[in-house]
């Protein structure tokens, strides 16, 4: 994983790498934040090495945004988020990060 992607990752227990014009990053963000979560949300088309980023997400797969790490494990796109959802392992997901305190 490249340097500075580990470090934006390791900086919160949830970190989204979104769009600022993105529906479905907007969808994710607001999802987690309705169970108490606050993530920290990089809007790579509004940081400075947002390129250099959306390159390291593309060499582990991801080649669009949302790209979800909680606890500093990368848990994936839209459609991963929604399946721990619908399978009710996204909270308790959420709680052992740190990332949830209900």
């Amino acid at each position: 994983m490249d340097t500075s992607l580990r470090g934006m990752v390791g900086s919160s227990p949830l970190v989204i790498f979104s769009r600022s014009n993105c529906c479905m990053s907007h969808t994710v963000v607001t999802l987690i934040s309705n169970f108490g979560a606050n993530p920290t949300v990089y809007e790579l088309d509004q940081i400075q090495n947002g390129q250099q980023i959306e390159r390291a997400l593309q060499q582990l797969g991801y080649r669009n945004v949302p790209v979800v790490f909680i606890g500093q494990q990368l848990i994936g796109g839209e459609q991963q988020v929604m399946s721990l959802h619908l399978r009710k392992e996204l909270v308790p997901l959420l709680k052992r990060a740190g990332a949830l305190w209900l």
